[in-house]
């Protein structure tokens, strides 16, 4: 049985993959590990777009069938992607960032792992969230 620490390694993993190629074969190898995975690209002023962030991590579970469309499974997903996120806002303040999100789920542990780099022309930082929520079955 997966824990946590290897979904929200699988998490992270996903979420720094650099090419669609590397990241569908990831998700594979994932899926016969037992986790459901899936990412989706953002970019953006990161900070004006939180909405966005959320909506994006929700729909792309619920097009991998990670979840449910109900509100406590759209609700566990959105939690885990704000903290996420909260955790990359203070270094992107009034700059733009590219990445990706990536969402994992195994059991009842999901995690939502948000890699993006952050910064103007070719000024950049790297800046990594992860967060992690218990869903019921």
């Amino acid at each position: 049985m997966l824990d946590s620490v290897d979904v929200a390694r699988a998490a992270v993993s996903l979420s720094i993959t650099a090419t669609r190629a590397e990241e569908e074969e990831l998700i594979k190898k994932l899926s016969e590990q037992g986790i459901i995975a899936a990412a989706v690209d953002i970019g953006g002023d990161i900070i004006s777009k939180t909405h966005i962030v959320i909506e994006r991590a929700v729909i792309a579970a619920r097009k991998s069938k990670m979840i449910k469309e109900d509100s406590i499974s759209d609700g566990v997903i959105a939690g885990a992607a704000r903290e996420a996120q909260s955790q990359i806002v203070k270094r992107a303040i009034g700059l733009n960032g590219g990445g990706k999100i990536a969402v994992c789920r195994s059991d009842q542990n999901v995690c939502v792992s948000i890699f993006m780099s952050i910064g103007m022309m070719y000024l950049n930082e790297v800046a990594i969230g992860l967060g992690h929520r218990v869903v019921g079955e």
